[in-house]
Order: structure tokens, then sequence, then C-alpha cells
């Protein structure tokens, strides 16, 4: 069994622009002389690797606590692309899942310097997927993110946002994206996995 840790590290994570970063704070410290160490931190939900729950765009859409787990944990289909996935790659990517494994198709993740276009994340959002993730802050085109982010949260599905796959190769794995359990909120920092059966 293989294990690849596809989180970026907390506190030296990429940030979307105009989110505040991470910030760890020292509350005691053995090394001064306390009993313990003692760390606090705060956060953006979205900042490094996060899912994005439908609420995060959508009105009255779910919330992280109300999203059930099946969508963060199960098969995955890894594949690699560079530069504006379109409609017919969409198409292609959703094709060869299925051929690999019916239930990796429900949560894809994409691998490399990749845009979800409209046109693509409308093909996403009427197939039965449960999750798409991407090595990106954010889903569609940074400096507008609202159509994509709408097309595939108002169809439900979750996105996994700042993930890492460069060492992952294409194929089949199990995902565990669980969230912290933020009642209320609109996206969660979480520590996803991929997990390979092959040595």
């Amino acid at each position: 069994m293989t294990i690849y840790d596809i989180s970026q590290e907390v506190f030296n994570c990429q940030v979307y622009t105009g989110d505040p970063a991470p910030e760890k704070k020292v509350l005691s410290s053995i090394e001064k002389g306390d009993l313990y160490n003692l760390t606090a931190f705060s956060m953006c939900a979205h900042n490094g690797t996060h899912i994005d729950a439908p609420s995060h765009f959508i009105r009255d859409g779910k919330t992280v606590d109300e999203i059930c787990l099946d969508a963060f944990v199960g098969p995955a289909y890894v594949k690699a692309h560079q530069g504006i996935v379109s409609g017919d790659d969409a198409a292609e990517i959703l094709k060869k899942a299925k051929e690999q494994n019916p239930e990796a198709a429900k949560r894809i993740l994409i691998k490399g310097a990749a845009e979800v276009s409209a046109e693509a994340a409308r093909a996403f959002a009427t197939s039965e997927i449960l999750l798409i993730g991407n090595e990106s802050q954010t889903f569609g085109p940074e400096d507008a993110p609202m159509e994509v982010h709408t097309i595939l949260l108002g169809a439900g599905v979750i996105l996994l946002e700042g993930v890492r796959l460069g060492d992952v190769p294409e194929g089949v794995y199990l995902l565990n994206a669980a969230p912290l359990n933020l009642a209320g909120a609109d996206g969660s920092p979480c520590r996803a996995l991929l997990i390979s059966a092959e040595r």
C-alpha cells in the first residue's frame, strides 16, 4: 500500500488573493520554562488544501457539516491535464474514469496547471460526480471564478482545491479528504490523502 499526502502544509500554504493567511501563535513553550507546548492558530476556511461547500457561492446551499462524507471518502480517478479543460476534455476524462472504475468516476482529481472552463463544469455537473479536485486555489479563471463555482456547487458537486498531485501517477486511488466538522461553514481545510493498493 502506498499513501500519497496531497495536502499543502498549512503555515506555508498558498492563499487565494485577498484571503487572510494562516497565523500561528505559541501560547506556552517548554523551552521557555513552561510545563508544556501549546499552540493556537487562525486561518481562512479556504487556505491551502480545502473543500468548498455549496454555500460558498449558493444561497441556502449546504454547509460543510451538512454534506454526506461519501463525497470526500471513496474511489477517485487522477487525470493529468495542462491548460484549459474544455467540455470535450471533461467528457473524455469522465469516459476514461468510468472505464477504469465507475465508482472512481464520482471523484475526479485533475493533476497539473489546469483551469476548468464553464463548458467543462457543465459536463461534470451533469454527470454523477460527487467531488472534483484540482491543484489551483480556485476553480475556473482565478480572476473570475463565480460562473464555474456556481455551475458545480449549484449541482451539489463538492470542490477540493489546492491539492498537490505532482508525485501521483494517473489512475484509481482511495481518496480521503474529509473536512473539519465546521457547523455552518462554507468551506474547510482538510488533510487530503490518496491510497494505492499497489506497492
